[in-house]
């Protein structure tokens, strides 16, 4: 079995998309309100769901992951510049250094390193490519 997609809801499909397709990097396709982003070999699909409340339960988040600490800094900078509602700074974690912001909609979001990571952790990680 592969993983093959996400689905999530949002209030503003065409705020939330364009959250994805300028800060993370995806490609979105439309079809009429709904959208599917692709990135990495999985789809992220965006609902409209302007006729009803969205509630995210405590803690639901999206994480991606960067090669190294510098990219999260940059990354985390570059979102402050631009808007993003940032919930927490730069942090370091035993499982690597992260930071959560959330995109339109109130999705929240962990961008993290495992560079950084105690060694007890790294068994499990796998080498990650650089994002553009």
């Amino acid at each position: 079995m592969k993983f093959n997609h996400l689905s999530f809801p949002s209030k503003d499909v065409t705020a939330t998309v364009d959250f994805f397709v300028r800060q993370l990097g995806c490609v979105a396709e439309r079809f009429g309100d709904t959208a599917v982003l692709k990135r990495a070999g999985f789809d992220i699909v965006i609902e409209d769901a302007s006729d009803r409340d969205v509630n995210w339960p405590h803690n639901f988040h999206l994480g991606f992951e960067l090669p190294g600490i510098d990219e999260v800094r940059a990354l985390h900078s570059r979102f402050k510049e631009e808007g993003v509602v940032m919930k927490t700074e730069v942090f370091y974690h035993a499982r690597g250094s992260r930071f959560f912001c959330e995109a339109p909609g109130g999705l929240l979001f962990e961008i993290n390193t495992r560079a950084d990571a105690e060694q007890a952790y790294h068994a499990g990680f796998a080498p990650v490519a650089a994002v553009d």
